[in-house]
């Protein structure tokens, strides 16, 4: 998927929540050095990492009126959504059925155009 990334010129874009999620196994399991390969990779000038600021916390608030959205999810769309993201990829195929403003298409991985 990264390869196409590059071809087509994409860029990569997640939330700090993202990062925060893969980076509970390395610490859990005690493996530092895996810990430190991923925080390296999140740190290349290649992907964009989001923070939960102000602007995404007011997405975050009309995201979360569906309560068929978790409060995580919501999080995670409304970054995207502050960023204006034209793609928003996920693993959980409900999401993949939501409409929200400023993301351009949502989908699941297993669907996703790549």
């Amino acid at each position: 998927m990264r390869r196409r990334m590059i071809e087509r010129g994409d860029s990569l874009v997640t939330s700090a929540l993202s990062v925060g999620e893969v980076l509970v196994n390395p610490l859990r399991t005690g493996n530092e050095s895996l810990y430190k390969q991923y925080l390296s990779l999140f740190s290349r000038p290649q992907i964009r990492v989001l923070k939960f600021d102000l602007e995404a916390v007011g997405r975050y608030a009309s995201v979360r009126q569906d309560k068929s959205i978790r409060a995580p999810d919501a999080i995670q769309l409304a970054c995207a959504a502050s960023a204006e993201v034209d793609l928003f990829i996920t693993n959980d195929e409900r999401l993949s059925r939501k409409m929200v403003p400023g993301i351009n298409f949502i989908t699941s991985l297993a669907r996703a155009p790549i």
